[in-house]
């Protein structure tokens, strides 16, 4: 079903309340590893956690390659359905669609353009690109292209006219060129019901490597249900994302909201871990995911998984803080919101906002 999705589609913010979850089964490529191989497994259960831990909570639905489809069911289970659909990675924050609510409160599909987070050198989006509108007709849901390049991890809304951005994603060269944000403000507000930006001049040192998405929102600042932006913050001087992240408060401090309310900033501070085998890691809290009455939190056996579970318990009051290791997650270039999709219940029939299904 196509859709043209005018100004009067509004995306709910991710608190509530869900019809299902999108996610992507890893495929062998470069990231996770050949057939057979030790980290093609490892990647496959992280995300099956993930899924399952979900599922607790509100239906799942996993996008397998049709050559996986039957390892995926194996270990998924049979509470998580299975869609057979052609796939390069398994970002589907990234490469799937964003849902919106039309005025009639019908849920339809945002399709942006997806060129492997700016056509990088070891990305490959042949199948990706498609995976949008896969996911669309799947869900039975209208949908609507979009004219930019975009990604679901490079913005963030609460569901109340604002969306966080950052300058080194939508304005990258490899995505958009030549866009203003004048420009991306123009289609974001068209294709998300919002009417305000708050634009970060960069995410996470680690974004900027070779394998980085150059600076995703959803790692460094995510809005919550009061309207309060969480914010990552690195204690140790040693880290390079101890002078981001000051930087990044100070740009915070100075903004305001849709409806020019200062923003009140909540820190979240970063897992004491500093590095792994490839330098200076980006472990983050704010990378989470908000499903139907719970939070589901990426932890790194560290001790300040707990301080985070406490922070996004209160930011989130009424919801079930459900930690899940997301270190092998990391290892392979995100995080649990990274692949991770809402599908928002259909207005008429949403009901309340909080609790399970």
């Amino acid at each position: 079903m196509n859709a043209s999705l005018t100004a009067a589609t509004v995306m709910p913010a991710e608190w509530e309340r869900h019809e299902r979850t999108w996610m992507a089964f890893p495929p062998s490529n470069d990231t996770f590893g050949a057939p057979g191989s030790e980290s093609l497994g490892r990647a496959r259960e992280a995300w099956s956690r993930v899924a399952r831990t979900i599922a607790r909570c509100e239906p799942v639905t996993v996008l397998a390659d049709p050559a996986d489809a039957a390892t995926a069911r194996t270990l998924l289970g049979a509470d998580i359905a299975v869609q057979e659909t052609e796939l390069d990675d398994a970002w589907l924050r990234d490469s799937g669609p964003t849902f919106v609510h039309a005025s009639d409160g019908s849920t339809h599909a945002v399709n942006w353009i997806f060129n492997g987070w700016g056509a990088q050198h070891w990305a490959a989006w042949e199948k990706d690109q498609r995976v949008g509108r896969a996911v669309a007709a799947h869900a039975g849901t209208p949908v609507g292209d979009s004219t930019l390049v975009n990604e679901g991890g490079g913005f963030h809304v609460d569901g109340r006219g604002t969306v966080l951005l950052t300058e080194t994603v939508q304005l990258d060269p490899g995505r958009n060129p030549g866009a203003t944000k004048e420009s991306v403000e123009a289609e974001l507000h068209a294709r998300l019901g919002t009417r305000h930006a708050v634009w970060l001049p960069r995410g996470l040192s680690r974004d900027y490597e070779e394998f980085g998405t150059r600076g995703h929102v959803d790692i460094v600042a995510a809005f919550t249900p009061s309207g309060a932006v969480l914010l990552h913050r690195q204690d140790n001087p040693e880290h390079p994302d101890y002078e981001v992240s000051r930087f990044l408060r100070s740009e915070l401090e100075r903004a305001v909201d849709a409806d020019s309310h200062p923003l009140e900033i909540i820190d979240v501070p970063a897992p004491t871990v500093l590095t792994d085998d490839d330098g200076f890691v980006d472990y983050s809290y704010i990378n989470h995911y908000v499903a139907n009455g719970a939070v589901i939190l990426c932890a790194f056996d560290d001790e300040n998984d707990a301080v985070a579970a406490d922070v996004l318990g209160r930011a989130y009051p009424g919801r079930i803080v459900e930690l899940v290791d997301a270190r092998d997650i990391f290892s392979f270039g995100g995080g649990i919101h990274c692949i991770t999709q809402q599908q928002p219940a259909a207005r008429a029939t949403a009901g309340r906002s909080e609790g399970n299904r």
